[in-house]
């Protein structure tokens, strides 16, 4: 819940500040990775002015996708525009893909 503090008494990041920071940290082109323990391909583009990021990823021998434009216009905040999946479905696959160099850094 936004603004609810925790133990440590600080304020939690909210969902779309770590939705942001997760997208932020992908690299551009394409990258092999993993969600939720199966094996995926993903492709992000960033235009040059910055205010468009454009995620595509496959689900590799699998049948699942994730695509979605997130827009950074004036406004409020960004614009996320899933393709024919729900906004839920795309904040959680970035927040949870790693890709495979995370994934060999990783602690067991």
């Amino acid at each position: 819940m936004p603004g609810t503090m925790n133990g440590s008494g600080k304020t939690p990041p909210s969902t779309e500040a770590m939705f942001e920071d997760a997208l932020a940290k992908l690299p551009d082109g394409y990258v092999d990775g993993y969600f939720s323990g199966r094996p995926w391909g993903v492709t992000v583009k960033r235009s040059e002015d910055g205010k468009r990021t454009w995620l595509y990823g496959e689900e590799l021998g699998g049948a699942d996708i994730v695509s979605f434009n997130l827009y950074r216009l004036a406004g409020p905040g960004p614009i996320l525009k899933p393709c024919e999946m729900s906004s839920a479905k795309v904040i959680e696959f970035v927040l949870g893909f790693e890709t495979i160099m995370e994934k060999a850094a990783s602690p067991p």
